[in-house]
């Protein structure tokens, strides 16, 4: 650390101590018993100090009366700015739960005060929590994780798509940083160890990540008008998609096989639900009937598909806004291919002459 040098450490250190000392004593004073123990996270854990560097506390409180501890303030003779804020248990077990990588202030603070061995215990065991799931092999569940954050991406740069000044696309293009950031941890099972300041170092590190993943940041910072940045935002974005098709194509899933009960029923629930749609719509010429129960007989078979082992279906390419009635067709044929999966299942579609022949069926089970 070219910019702190020993005589520096040593006065914030102290600096470090005193604060930590009063927190203890003003628990002392107002809410005997309130904090459960104290550590220390940050940059003074990850050797990454600067002369403006602030006091990261882990300070763990037991009940209500702790949040009084808390306090924001501003040590004027250095300019450094402090935020001593608390955290519950809750807080803490729902961090442990692995839902995003931020997690250093529960996995990494040096505990420096400690009310008694029960609450470092409880601790530890929140640690161990993490340690196991960090440790599992990577599969359907860790995807679907970072799948989430993933969503959240897009919803940034759906904003960001529709926004008109910079200020507007610069505010959704950080959202969808944030996220895309918190995506590639989980997609790698890890959580982030070091500051912003080296989040590129450890983003790099990663394994599971688009090519050039901190240079289509970067590039997404430097961006300076609307239009470029747009742009930008776009490569990151088709960076991330492409990265996790590629996971997910790689993932061991384990489906169902073709069979009566894992197919019964569904062509059926197909023709009934969209059928006698698609003919309307071209009767009436509704491009939004159409297309919308084309996109409708997508997503189911998208559903079963991820269940059981079927062919795909490029469903929408069989929509045609100019004719409907060839939209029409190219949906019946579709179900058509579909009924060869029932065939090799061992199944043909439930069909009566007329509603007394399934009446009759129907009542003899």
């Amino acid at each position: 650390m070219n910019s702190m040098d020993s005589r520096n450490m040593n006065s914030m250190d102290s600096r470090n101590r005193k604060i930590i000392d009063a927190v203890i004593r003003k628990e002392q004073e107002v809410c005997p018993g309130a904090v459960a123990l104290i550590g220390i996270y940050g940059s003074f854990m990850t050797g990454d100090v600067h002369p403006l560097s602030d006091l990261d506390l882990l300070i763990l409180i037991n009940d209500e009366r702790g949040w009084q501890l808390g306090k924001a303030f501003i040590q004027e003779d250095l300019g450094v700015g402090h935020d001593i804020y608390c955290t519950s248990w809750e807080s803490l077990r729902q961090d442990a739960e692995y839902e995003h990588p931020h997690l250093s202030k529960l996995m990494d603070s040096q505990i420096v005060y400690c009310a008694d061995d029960k609450a470092r215990d409880e601790l530890e065991t929140l640690r161990e929590q993490v340690r196991k799931k960090l440790a599992e092999p990577f599969g359907e569940a860790d995807y679907r994780k970072a799948e989430k954050e993933l969503k959240e991406v897009r919803c940034c740069y759906a904003d960001a798509m529709i926004a008109e000044t910079l200020n507007e696309v610069r505010r959704s293009a950080g959202g969808a940083i944030y996220f895309a950031e918190n995506a590639i941890a989980l997609l790698n099972k890890t959580y982030f160890r070091k500051g912003i300041s080296r989040r590129y170092e450890e983003l790099d590190a990663m394994e599971r990540k688009p090519d050039n993943l901190c240079g289509m940041i970067e590039n997404v910072l430097a961006a300076t008008t609307v239009n470029s940045l747009k742009v930008q935002l776009t490569l990151l974005m088709k960076g991330l998609d492409s990265c996790f098709r590629r996971v997910v194509q790689q993932l061991p899933r384990e489906k169902k096989s073709a069979c009566g009960d894992t197919l019964s029923g569904t062509y059926e629930e197909m023709f009934s639900n969209w059928h006698g749609k698609m003919v309307q719509a071209a009767e009436k010429g509704d491009r939004h009937l159409a297309f919308m129960s084309l996109e409708s007989l997508n997503e189911m078979l998208n559903d079963i598909r991820s269940e059981v082992d079927i062919g795909t279906y490029d469903v929408l390419s069989a929509y045609d806004p100019g004719d409907l009635w060839k939209t029409a067709e190219g949906f019946d044929r579709i179900l058509k291919l579909y009924l060869q999966e029932y065939e090799k299942a061992g199944l043909q579609p439930a069909r009566y002459a007329d509603v007394d022949k399934f009446i009759s069926a129907y009542a003899d089970g």
